[in-house]
């Protein structure tokens, strides 16, 4: 520190204690007695007065209402919730319920096997029981220490005639079909509402998860009337689902139909009931997506809805093995326009449209495979792909262009093996039916376009950059480009003289065309570094395959061609180039 600056903050001091002795005098003191003053001497004052005392200040409280932010308390073991008093009755008591249900399951079983009474006493005495479970529970839940045992005994009463119900229409065929599904749903519902009363989400699921589970085994496998008792446990707890997030409810409901619907459709293949069986698949989507959109409306953070609208779909997918070609198609088509209107509409939380989205794509492309079959199918497929890109352009759904590379590589795939295989521009492929030329040079059309139009969506959605700093993206959509083209130009060669002279002059059409091609990116591209570096790429393919191909497969005049083609089409590119490479740096530096 200098002298200066000592000096400046002596003085600071200095004035800092003037101003407190201020303040002092102006404090009016108490009148002392009268006595006599003796007189003093002033104090010696020191040479430099003492730094002035920092004043404490007075500590900020917080407001009442604020308290500081508690960590969470940690998730506890399982070994720690077992510990804990009362946690051994609990498992007691649900433990005993679920083999109670199993009980009934197995004596309403043997009473069909062994003849024992008849239908009418078997569906009596089982409701009986229930009813008097579910009496025992209700009685039980008036005493708050007796409530763990009301709820596991409630739970197997509602859940044992539930099965009741099921055994009576499925096993018995007391019931009729419609009678039954309305019978198990009042009674679904009734156990339902009792356990949102009770704001018990562990009841609710006691009860929808025991009827799932053991339904199977009264309607003797999985058949359309086990998908149907399994809807009407998902329509009861719908409306719980709604108003409280109970997740291990929804799960409980939406995921038991599903599985059944499954492995119904692997079942019934080719049976009469095949049409019944996926007339549940498709009521299962319906009411599967309808209650996952509904949920996402009410709680848009919720996880289960987003699982539960893209596996709600797969059943109607699945069910296309049991119908017709056109009518499957058509129902594929479907359920993808259903879902992938919900992926477009913006106000739905992006994890919840994406699944969408992604089934919907899924449907899109079976749809596609089940309706057209050969070389148009590869065409549509990546038309599929072109029109994905621009949806995600238009939309800013990165998605989307995901989507549209996974049908351009699909389409891709399907070109090499099937519509445009590698062997038609590698050797004469010999006689090709018209119909399969043309199929080949549309989708070979179509492959060009998608190469070109995907790494435009990508650029234009900031997925990848220019050529220069991203080039491998822009390397494997020029080599397909090149491909595309190709294969469009020999088929259409191949359809004017479908010989190996189509052959020889396609190839040479292809050395000019990339030779061409290469001079108008150059040209355009003198100011557009992309351009002008794919010209420069084209060039040297061109040159690649006049010295690699063209001079070992060509001969006579089609050799000829090629190699004057290309030599003259790259001397005017070099000349015609350099000489706007000319005029560009004149202008740039002001010369006349």
């Amino acid at each position: 520190m200098t002298g200066q600056d000592r000096f400046a903050d002596e003085l600071a001091a200095i004035g800092q204690r003037l101003v407190a002795i201020s303040a002092e005098l102006r404090v009016p003191l108490p009148a002392p007695a009268p006595m006599p003053a003796p007189v003093q001497m002033p104090a010696p004052q020191p040479a430099f007065p003492p730094p002035p005392q920092p004043v404490p200040q007075p500590q900020q409280a917080f407001p009442p209402q604020w308290a500081p932010p508690q960590p969470p308390p940690p998730r506890e073991s399982v070994l720690e919730k077992l510990g804990k008093d009362g946690a051994g009755s609990k498992l007691l008591a649900w433990v005993g319920g679920a083999i109670t249900v199993l009980g009934v399951v197995m004596l309403l079983v043997l009473a069909v096997q062994r003849g024992y009474l008849g239908p009418l006493p078997r569906v009596l005495a089982g409701a009986v029981f229930s009813g008097v479970l579910i009496g025992i529970g209700l009685r039980l839940h008036r005493t708050p220490a007796s409530r763990t045992g009301a709820f596991a005994l409630v739970a197997t009463g509602i859940a044992g005639m539930y099965l009741d119900v099921i055994a009576a229409t499925s096993l018995y065929e007391y019931l009729p079909g419609w009678a039954g599904l309305l019978v198990g749903l009042a009674v679904a519902g009734g156990g339902l509402w009792l356990a949102m009363r009770w704001d018990s989400p562990v009841l609710a699921t006691g009860v929808v998860a025991a009827c799932a589970f053991c339904a199977p085994v009264l309607t003797d496998g999985f058949t359309p009337m086990l998908v149907a008792f399994l809807l009407v446990l998902k329509m009861a707890s719908t409306p719980i689902q709604l108003q409280r997030s109970w997740p291990s409810l929804a799960v409980a409901g939406g995921v038991p139909p599903i599985i059944a619907s499954i492995a119904a459709t692997g079942t019934h293949v080719g049976t009469p009931e095949a049409w019944a069986t996926a007339g549940m698949a498709v009521l299962t989507a319906v009411l599967g997506v309808g209650v996952a959109i509904l949920t996402v409306r009410r709680r848009p953070d919720d996880v289960v809805p987003v699982l539960l609208v893209a596996g709600s779909a797969f059943p109607a997918l699945i069910a296309t093995s049991l119908l017709e070609k056109p009518v499957a198609s058509a129902l594929a088509g479907v359920v993808a326009a259903a879902l992938l209107a919900l992926w477009m509409v913006p106000d739905l939380p992006r994890p919840f449209a994406t699944s969408a989205g992604a089934v919907g794509m899924l449907a899109l492309f079976q749809a596609t495979v089940i309706a057209l079959d050969g070389t148009s199918r590869t065409a549509v497929v990546l038309a599929e792909a072109v029109l994905l890109a621009f949806v995600a352009v238009k939309l800013e759904r990165r998605s989307a262009l995901l989507a549209s590379a996974v049908f351009g590589a699909i389409g891709l795939l399907m070109t090499l093996a099937g519509a445009v295989p590698p062997r038609w521009l590698l050797d004469s492929p010999g006689f090709v039916a018209t119909a399969d030329l043309v199929a080949g040079m549309v989708t070979a059309l179509v492959l060009a376009v998608f190469a070109g139009v995907l790494p435009w969506a990508a650029t234009k959605l900031s997925v990848v950059r220019e050529p220069g700093k991203h080039p491998v993206p822009w390397f494997a959509s020029g080599v397909v480009l090149l491909y595309g083209a190709a294969g469009f130009v020999l088929c259409a060669a191949l359809l004017l003289s479908p010989d190996e002279t189509g052959f020889l002059f396609g190839h040479s059409v292809v050395t000019v065309s990339w030779t061409i091609a290469a001079l108008v990116l150059l040209v355009r591209g003198i100011d557009v570094l992309p351009l002008r570096v794919a010209g420069l790429v084209l060039v040297g393919a061109a040159v690649l395959k006049l010295l690699l191909f063209d001079l070992a497969a060509l001969d006579g005049i089609a050799r000829v061609a090629a190699f004057l083609g290309a030599g003259l089409v790259l001397l005017t590119a070099g000349t015609r180039y350099a000489k706007l490479v000319a005029n560009r740096k004149i202008s740039a530096n002001g010369w006349s």
